[in-house]
């Protein structure tokens, strides 16, 4: 039965390479890297190139206002599908979602407060660790 719950790596690296793909679906865009951490009743998600052609050629004419406008707005659109797709993954309720990007770095950084702390099994390495410490 312990073998269905899956370990912290196993889901942090589910939930990077589905986000990069939801990123993919809905935006026309691909994140060149995803990365996730779980902690407790939070997950940290870190995108690299997150931000679409669109928006980079807003900022680089110098609409900064609107690039910035339109980042918010693919953000909040973007948020329901986020917060199902963690929920689905980690099976627990999200609370809040909370995002921010810079044009400049083309980074976005995501933070998903849990309603509960994730049932996660300890990984394979981490048991015979303890086992040889014994």
């Amino acid at each position: 039965m312990a073998e269905s719950i899956p370990t912290r790596g196993q889901v942090e690296r589910t939930l990077a390479q589905r986000i990069q793909a939801l990123y993919r679906e809905q935006l026309g865009h691909q994140p060149s890297k995803v990365t996730s951490r779980l902690s407790e009743t939070n997950v940290v998600i870190v995108i690299e190139n997150s931000i679409t052609p669109p928006e980079q050629l807003l900022a680089q004419t110098g609409r900064q206002e609107l690039a910035e406008q339109v980042r918010s707005d693919l953000d909040e659109a973007i948020q329901p599908q986020l917060k199902e797709l963690i929920e689905e993954i980690l099976h627990v309720s999200v609370v809040e979602i909370l995002s921010d990007a810079t044009l400049e770095t083309g980074r976005s950084g995501i933070i998903a407060i849990l309603s509960d702390t994730p049932d996660l099994r300890d990984s394979v390495s981490n048991s015979k660790i303890r086992k040889k410490a014994s």
